[in-house]
């Protein structure tokens, strides 16, 4: 059984959903990345998603696309990344995924980046721009290192995408809650409830929901009805709201621990 289908099986038992923070790598610098997932994870996080920068971020939003900007403005390598993720696993076996687009994974070589996130500790991929229709590559060298691919579906997604996804995914599939880039918003779909029993009808893998989320009310909403809840933007705001600042670690672990503290229906 793998860390992501240990930890939704004990989230299970425990009556809570999964809370999953998403940053940026390098953001603003590895050290600062290192810290910030220390505090992710003392405040509740139970799985990362750590974006790798990219120099055209096509579905995030001005908020991540500023934070892969100020990463991209250091010296920064995939290699970097999973030296930390090595770091990480010194001291916790939360989940890892590495999020990010398929042109930096395939330049540094989709067998190498496979083998390498197996032996840092990392648990999967979520590539952005990577339909399931092309993904036969890169899920052979997952699959051959025991680590999990995670799909996007989206209030578009076709029954027959569905299907798709539930044949080729592991770990979780992950919602997008709106169409459009990544952003907080002020308001939720009233609809995401159905949707993701439409999405059940297809898969028996646990549901995560993300894009627009950005407070404790609206993470408590999604928890009643998906397995997963996941907030990046609201997340990297606060990051940048106090980049240079002695208390940014203590502001972003106070939001982080309420959003978590929602997640417990």
């Amino acid at each position: 059984m793998s860390r992501i289908e240990e930890l939704f099986e004990s989230l299970n038992a425990k009556g809570e959903k999964a809370f999953i923070p998403y940053i940026t790598a390098g953001d603003p610098d590895m050290p600062t990345t290192e810290a910030i997932i220390e505090c992710l994870i003392s405040n509740g996080a139970d799985m990362i998603e750590l974006g790798v920068p990219f120099s055209d971020p096509m579905a995030d939003g001005p908020t991540i696309q500023a934070a892969s900007q100020r990463a991209l403005n250091n010296k920064f390598s995939i290699e970097a990344i999973l030296e930390l993720v090595k770091k990480v696993r010194a001291y916790s076996e939360i989940p890892i995924i590495l999020f990010g687009y398929y042109n930096p994974f395939l330049q540094y070589g989709l067998a190498k980046l496979s083998r390498d996130s197996k032996e840092a500790g990392s648990d999967g991929f979520l590539i952005v721009d990577m339909p399931p229709e092309e993904a036969d590559s890169v899920k052979k060298e997952a699959d051959a290192n025991g680590l999990d691919i995670i799909f996007l579906l989206a209030p578009t997604s076709t029954d027959e995408r569905m299907r798709l996804v539930a044949e080729k995914a592991s770990g979780f599939v992950y919602f997008v809650s709106v169409t459009g880039v990544t952003g907080a918003r002020d308001s939720l779909d009233e609809l995401l409830g159905s949707y993701v029993k439409k999405i059940r009808e297809h898969t028996a893998l646990p549901v995560g929901i993300g894009f627009g989320i950005s407070k404790p009310e609206q993470v408590r909403k999604v928890s009643d009805y998906a397995d997963a809840v996941i907030v990046g933007s609201a997340i990297i705001k606060v990051i940048e709201a106090n980049l240079g600042k002695p208390d940014m670690l203590e502001k972003v672990g106070k939001f982080v621990h309420s959003l978590k503290e929602a997640t417990r229906i």
